[in-house]
């Protein structure tokens, strides 16, 4: 940021304060009803009633000192000031989840000094989001007191959250303060105003963040889906309050919801890239709903590099694409040039899933290479994961489809491990036109010979089992489908492996290839229906 620009900030937060001294001139209610377009999960809101807040891989206590204390991750501590979780309060619908998000509500007005996390852009337009969102839930038939405060603070924050914009951060959140801005400028529209800013600021967000192909450019699906969520939110917020969406917005919702039905298995759910879970198809259907139609499904995702190849039933997604650039990267993976590949609604091929609001040892070890559905090389990722992103990465990642011999491939390298072994991974993968068919190849390109291992992580429900010959798996699905899984070049084993696609991480099973570093540094392998 610019000396200039900060001056601007500042100049922008002192007029805020000073405004913010007349809060008392607050409005009564929300001028405009708007309401929380996602449903909630009333498990969870049952679980807030006890105190417990569950995100993400990880549970947090809500207790008197939360929106004080930072010893969760900063990711489910964004959440909890956020509020984001109390749709499933509303989805519980209970008096005692009404009382208890009123509480929660009110617990966070008294903090006198709440966690830093509380007033970054993104949290604070989640907050506004919400708390006007679900006005009519919690706090519409409160005492004058409480909604007296809570609209003095609604005022307070999307003002503060106004003269903070533009967002430092260059990923979805800026995307979600605006949304936040938005829904606080139409429901209070003689106290906030702030529709014109919002409008300043969004198509240049647009263009940074939607990718040519429609993929969010953090190449995440669940950042994706986010981001779409947001996009469709601020749209519909922008109509209730008598405003023309700019055409930028609804060609990007267009073009976002056909990268959304691209980057879905055929039971519904997320292919797992990048701290993406399965478990998300009907949220995923009613946002998609909500964007309205487009032009279908794109075929492959060539500008983020989230290939995808399908035929018959068979789908294949491979991340063959450059990790995203710094300050864009919070949910990157070192899962380059892994695959998942399912039939009709049954996944066969999988990377581990994700914990990333964990605090524990699950989060980092989710993100490596060896989690990943790919090769690693002596044990090391090929991208380096850290808490804000990712270190050493890959300087080049080239990759094209073809169509040839029958079959769609995808070929595709990397040089992660250039600077540590002078290395390049070669990946070679085709889909058959009849789906029953896949066949790969591996090979490292190197002046020394490197040791390495190649994984195909199993859907938990995938059972796997080795045949007399060693050189065989045989796999098979819950649904009767039996494939065989074949290599040449490495040995082939079983180990155990962990899932984390869902609510609760699962035992799972991988299928590995172990190469040694006076052996063959070339594999072929392929997948064949029974």
């Amino acid at each position: 940021m610019t000396q200039k620009e900060n001056f601007g900030r500042s100049a922008r937060g002192f007029l805020a304060r000073l405004q913010n001294l007349r809060t008392r001139n607050a409005p009564d209610a929300p001028a405009i009803a708007v309401r929380d377009p996602w449903p909630g999960d009333p498990s969870r809101g049952a679980r807030l009633v006890k105190a417990e807040l569950e995100y993400c891989g990880a549970v947090l206590s809500l207790g008197r000192t939360v929106f004080q204390s930072a010893s969760a991750t900063p990711l489910m501590r964004a959440h909890a000031h956020g509020f984001t979780w109390l749709r499933d309060l509303r989805a519980l619908g209970t008096d005692a989840a009404r009382s208890r998000a009123r509480a929660y509500v009110s617990a966070f007005m008294d903090t006198e000094m709440p966690d830093a996390v509380a007033t970054a852009p993104d949290v604070c337009g989640a907050r506004l989001a919400a708390w006007l969102g679900h006005y009519d839930f919690f706090a519409a038939s409160a005492d004058d007191d409480f909604r007296q405060r809570l609209m003095s603070r609604l005022v307070m924050d999307a003002r503060n959250l106004a003269a903070s914009l533009p967002a430092e951060v260059l990923d979805g959140r800026a995307l979600t303060a605006l949304k936040g801005l938005t829904a606080a400028s139409v429901a209070m529209p003689e106290h906030v105003g702030q529709l014109p800013r919002v409008l300043k600021f969004l198509v240049p967000e647009l263009n940074r963040q939607i990718l040519a192909d429609g993929c969010h450019v953090e190449r995440s699906p669940a950042a994706h889906l986010a981001a779409l969520q947001d996009l469709t939110e601020i749209r519909a917020l922008l109509q209730a309050g008598n405003t023309e969406p700019p055409a930028a917005l609804v060609g990007a919702i267009e073009t976002a919801a056909c990268a959304m039905r691209a980057l879905r298995h055929g039971d519904g759910g997320l292919a797992l890239f990048n701290s993406t879970k399965e478990d998300l198809g009907s949220l995923i259907d009613l946002v998609l709903a909500q964007a309205g139609r487009s032009r279908g499904t794109i075929a492959y995702l060539g500008e983020s590099g989230l290939y995808r190849l399908g035929t018959g039933k068979a789908l294949l997604f491979m991340d063959a694409g450059a990790p995203p650039p710094s300050r864009q990267d919070r949910f990157a993976h070192a899962g380059t040039l892994s695959f998942e590949f399912s039939i009709g609604k049954e996944r066969l091929i999988v990377n581990c899933g994700a914990a990333p609001a964990s605090a524990g040892e699950w989060r980092d070890a989710l993100r490596s290479s060896a989690a990943h559905s790919t090769l690693t090389i002596a044990d090391v990722s090929s991208s380096e994961p850290r808490d804000s992103g990712l270190g050493r990465r890959p300087a080049q990642v080239r990759a094209e489809r073809l169509e040839a011999g029958g079959a769609q491939w995808i070929e595709a390298n990397h040089d992660g491990w250039g600077k540590l072994f002078g290395a390049v991974h070669h990946r070679r993968i085709g889909l058959f036109d009849s789906g029953d068919e896949l066949q790969g190849e591996d090979l490292i390109e190197a002046a020394q010979p490197q040791p390495f291992t190649i994984r195909f992580h199993l859907h938990p429900n995938v059972t796997a089992s080795l045949q007399q010959d060693n050189e065989t798996v045989l796999l098979r699905t819950p649904g009767g489908l039996g494939f065989r899984l074949r290599a040449m070049g490495a040995p082939i084993s079983i180990e155990e492996s962990v899932y984390f696609g869902q609510n609760e991480p699962r035992r799972a099973e991988q299928v590995v290839l172990s190469g040694h570093q006076d052996g063959p540094q070339h594999v072929k392998w392929s997948i064949t229906r029974v």
